[in-house]
C-alpha cells in the first residue's frame, strides 16, 4: 500500500468538519488532492465524472485527484461530514493509476474516526505542512487502504488467506518465510508469487507492516514502554521498532504517542 503512494508525495495534510443544511450542494469542482470524506449524518449523492454514487451515513469515501465532483446533500435533514485532505506533489502515471484503482467507499473504521478527531484537535497548534500533520494524514490513508484489503480477503487465493491468518495469530513470534509457506500449504517461492499478485509485496514485508500497525496501536492505546511494545510485536529491539515505525508512518513512536494522548505542543 505504501509502495503505491510514497510518503514523500504528501506535501501537507489537514482535516475539516461541516454541517450542510437540507438541499445543500457543493461544486462542481475539479478535485486537486486526495481526500477521505466521512459522512456521519444525512445523505450524500456524489457525482464523479458524470457517474452518481449514493453515500449513506457511516460510510467513508476516497476522492481522487483529477476528477470532477458535485455534492448534493439530503433534502429533508442536515448532513454532517468530516474530511481529511492530503495535498500531493506531482504524481507519476503509475501512482495515479494506483489511486484510481482503489475502491470508492467502505464503512468508517473507528480508528479513522479517532485519527480525524486527532487531526482536528492538533491543527490549531501545527501547520498543515508540519511532519506530524502529514504523517497523521498519511496514516489515515493507510488505514483506509488496509481495511479495504481486509474486507476483500474472500477474493484472495486460499493460500494467501491462510498466510494472513497465520501472521495475525503469530506476528509476535519469530516467523520465517518457510513458516508462512507451511501454514499456507505451498512452497515459499509460490507464496512469494501469490503475495506479489495480491499485495504487491513479499510475505515478509507484509509481516513487518502488520507488526508496525500493531505497534502503533499499542503506542496510542497503552502505557507500555517502547521496549515492551517491541517485544510484544516481534521486533528485535526498541531501536528496530522505532526505525520501522518512522519508515512506514513518517512519525517517531514519541510523535505517535504524544498525538494520541494530546500532549503535543
Amino acid at each position: 500500500m505504501s509502495q503505491g503512494l510514497p510518503y514523500d508525495k504528501i506535501t501537507s495534510a489537514y482535516a475539516g468538519t461541516i454541517v450542510y443544511p437540507p438541499k445543500g450542494t457543493y461544486g462542481p469542482r475539479m478535485q486537486q488532492d486526495l481526500q477521505l470524506v466521512l459522512l456521519h449524518t444525512g445523505e450524500l449523492e456524489l457525482t464523479i465524472d458524470g457517474s452518481r454514487h449514493a453515500v449513506k451515513p457511516g460510510q467513508a469515501v476516497l476522492l481522487k485527484p483529477q476528477h470532477q465532483e458535485y455534492f448534493a446533500f439530503a433534502e429533508t435533514q442536515e448532513s454532517w461530514h468530516r474530511w481529511i485532505t492530503l495535498d500531493l506533489a506531482s504524481l507519476t502515471d503509475e501512482e495515479q493509476d494506483y489511486l484510481d484503482k482503489l475502491p470508492f467507499s467502505m464503512p468508517i473504521p473507528e480508528a479513522l474516526n479517532t485519527m480525524t478527531d486527532m487531526m482536528l484537535a492538533l491543527q490549531n497548534d501545527y501547520l498543515r505542512q508540519d511532519e506530524l500533520m502529514r504523517s497523521l494524514g498519511y496514516s489515515a490513508f493507510q488505514m483506509f487502504t488496509a481495511r479495504i484489503s481486509l474486507t476483500k480477503q474472500q477474493e484472495l487465493h486460499p493460500s494467501v488467506v491462510a498466510a494472513l491468518g497465520y501472521i495475525r495469530q503469530h506476528y509476535m513470534e519469530d516467523i520465517a518465510l518457510h513458516d508462512l509457506a507451511g501454514a499456507a500449504g505451498v512452497s515459499p517461492e509460490h507464496l512469494v508469487r501469490l503475495f506479489h499478485v495480491h499485495h504487491q509485496m513479499t510475505p515478509i514485508r507484509y509481516l513487518w507492516q502488520y507488526r508496525v500497525l500493531k505497534a502503533t496501536e499499542l503506542l496510542s492505546q497503552s502505557g507500555l514502554s517502547v521496549g515492551e511494545i517491541a517485544a510484544r510485536c516481534g521486533f528485535k529491539t526498541a531501536f528496530h521498532l522505532s526505525r520501522l515505525v518512522k519508515e512506514q508512518t513518517g512519525s517517531t513512536p514519541s510523535d505517535i504517542r504524544k498525538a494520541a494522548w494530546g500532549t503535543a505542543n
